[in-house]
């Protein structure tokens, strides 16, 4: 009969065998296995550092890219644009790039007539019969300017084609005392900014957008912006520098339109400083050759930059 104390000397004798293993066992095997995790560490040292230096490359790579447009800005677009009269109409999703693109035609020689801030307000559908009633009440002294607009009941679409009407050339020519009542009425409604005093009508527009909307109203936030675009390019000539050409982007839309892409030109990378510089000589080859292009780094574009006259 196995007593109780025989069953103690049996499970110390185990764990005994268990311990003097575990010891035994970690003295063998201590030195390769301290050996293999410093050389794992050193390797991983080397890899974040190789990683570091190839982000700091990249950075550098963008940084000389950004000086090389700049310098290359300075070589082709002065004089292109002399005496050539261009608004530049910002929507919110464009607003961090406009001011790139206003440089680059100053740089052209451009006279800037406007810079036209578009507010979040204008096409958001909850003021789809706000916009309607104010282009009946922003008429201005002679009532002009709001003769032929779309009766749709599309409020950004009418209204836009309203502001066309008094920011850019028209037949007949719209007062000074009309441009300022309507531009004043849609300024007061918080609508839309101007940083500066509007000198006069345009004959060309530069569209500055960006990514498309992504909340609730988005689809229809969306095609507003596109109804922006229509308008504008009915009365003048258009160039959209935007900010991708994914998704439901303005960019997007018009180069897969058959009709708008033919009439519109667009550059995808205008957030960039690369994009600005193409966006200035796309408008100088909308308005030398009466020719639209589509142009930037994504899939639909047809090149990088517009091809230089012969």
């Amino acid at each position: 009969m196995i007593n109780f104390r025989y069953h103690v000397v049996s499970l110390t004798a185990v764990f005994l065998a268990l311990a003097i293993g575990l010891v035994v066992g970690t003295a063998a095997l201590n030195g390769p296995v301290a050996d293999s995790l410093k050389e794992r560490v050193s390797s991983l040292s080397k890899d974040n550092q190789q990683m570091r230096q190839a982000v700091n490359n990249l950075q550098r790579e963008l940084e000389m890219e950004e000086d090389f447009a700049a310098e290359m800005a300075q070589a082709f677009l002065p004089g292109t644009l002399t005496g050539k009269r261009v608004l530049v109409l910002s929507l919110p999703t464009g607003r961090d790039h406009t001011e790139g693109v206003v440089k680059m035609l100053q740089t052209a020689g451009a006279t800037v007539t406007a810079r036209m801030d578009v507010q979040d307000k204008f096409v958001s559908p909850d003021n789809n019969n706000n916009l309607l009633e104010l282009t009946a009440t922003a008429a201005g002294p002679t009532g002009a300017p709001t003769a032929n607009l779309p009766g749709n009941g599309h409020g950004v679409e009418t209204s836009s084609a309203l502001l066309a009407n008094v920011l850019l050339d028209r037949t007949p020519a719209v007062t000074d005392a009309d441009r300022k009542a309507v531009l004043a009425s849609y300024a007061n409604a918080g609508y839309v900014t101007s940083a500066e005093p509007v000198t006069g009508p345009a004959e060309a527009v530069v569209l500055v957008s960006g990514q498309p909307y992504v909340d609730k109203d988005a689809d229809r936030k969306d095609e507003s912006v596109v109804k922006i675009a229509e308008q504008f390019d009915r009365t003048g000539t258009l160039v959209v520098a935007g900010n991708g050409s994914a998704g439901g982007n303005v960019v997007a839309v018009v180069r897969g339109d058959p009709v708008l892409s033919q009439s519109i030109s667009t550059v995808d990378n205008g957030n960039t400083p690369q994009g600005q510089l193409v966006s200035v000589m796309a408008l100088v080859q909308q308005i030398n050759e009466k020719k639209a292009g589509h142009y930037g780094v994504g899939d639909s574009a047809t090149s990088l930059v517009p091809r230089l006259p012969q």
